[in-house]
């Protein structure tokens, strides 16, 4: 099954809902940064509302979504926008834990429940929109579910997993978020309680060949009405123009350091691990552009 996100509304639009299966971004992502299995759920289930979160977005819009709880994984960082393009780090990505007591994946013990969950939203005008939250659980499902319902006023049901097979590779990721709009019934939130308490998880229901439109289906009452399905992709927007700024912002010093010390420059990417090398000579014309301005 093929990376996508659905958008879908119910009860005459007092139910926003999105299903997503992100499997093939997840493991793009485990092999960029060789992740261990804790980093890699960790930073699927992330990305994975991030993937949606961006196409709550229009047009050119983006976000960038901070994650920091005090835990041994460190900062991580989603970016995404509404065309479906994600990416994502950790600062430890090689974090290894135990697993937790019921035998599972010990996402809170890496994360860590001291510290925020940010949310930048990049909407076109002078200041970006910023929404931020304590970290609840550090299970992330639940601070996102948080975020929503706190920062942006929208009660949320959100569930996001990633399973990892036995040679660390991802065998499936994915999620879903409802969001209960005004008008929704007492009977309407009890039902969709109740099938959450029924309904497996999901990365039960991806393994056993459940869509994100099934996944959806079995959770929200009435009839679904299915808007669009877009692709999801890992995107990286690095390049050596945008890197240079990053040099030039360094300053003069510091470059004719790495000039004097490194004959060189080398400059990895945190979201893709792309390398990119900068001579003495283009280091030089840089100290020049910063000398003209």
């Amino acid at each position: 099954m093929n990376d996508y996100i659905v958008r879908a509304t119910a009860l005459e639009g007092r139910i926003r809902a999105f299903g997503a299966v992100t499997t093939q971004l997840v493991e793009e992502l485990r092999q960029r940064h060789q992740a261990t299995p804790v980093a890699t759920a960790a930073m699927g289930r992330a990305a994975t509302v991030g993937a949606v979160m961006g196409l709550m977005l229009k047009g050119d819009n983006r976000l960038t979504i901070q994650i920091k709880g005090g835990g041994p994984i460190g900062q991580i960082i989603v970016d995404a926008n509404a065309r479906g393009e994600v990416r994502a780090y950790a600062s430890n990505p090689h974090v290894d834990l135990p697993l937790n007591l019921i035998g599972k994946l010990d996402v809170a013990g890496a994360v860590g429940t001291n510290g925020f969950l940010n949310v930048i939203k990049d909407m076109g005008l002078k200041n970006p929109y910023q929404g931020s939250v304590e970290i609840i659980s550090g299970e992330l499902g639940e601070d996102f579910a948080y975020y929503f319902s706190q920062s942006e006023q929208t009660p949320s049901v959100v569930g996001v997993g990633v399973l990892v097979d036995r040679d660390y590779t991802v065998k499936v990721a994915g999620g879903f978020i409802l969001q209960l709009l005004p008008g929704v019934s007492g009977e309407d939130v009890s039902y969709i309680e109740e099938q959450l308490s029924k309904v497996p998880g999901v990365t039960s229901l991806l393994s056993e060949g459940a869509t994100p439109e099934q996944i959806l289906e079995n959770l929200i009452p009435g009839p679904v009405k299915f808007l669009e399905r877009e692709p999801v992709r890992f995107q990286c927007t690095c390049s050596h123009e945008r890197l240079e700024k990053v040099l030039i912002s360094l300053g003069e010093g510091e470059l004719q350091s790495m000039i004097d010390e490194d004959q060189g420059a080398e400059v990895e990417c945190s979201f893709c691990k792309e390398k990119y090398y900068f001579s003495d000579e283009h280091l030089m014309t840089l100290i020049d552009r910063i000398k003209e301005k």
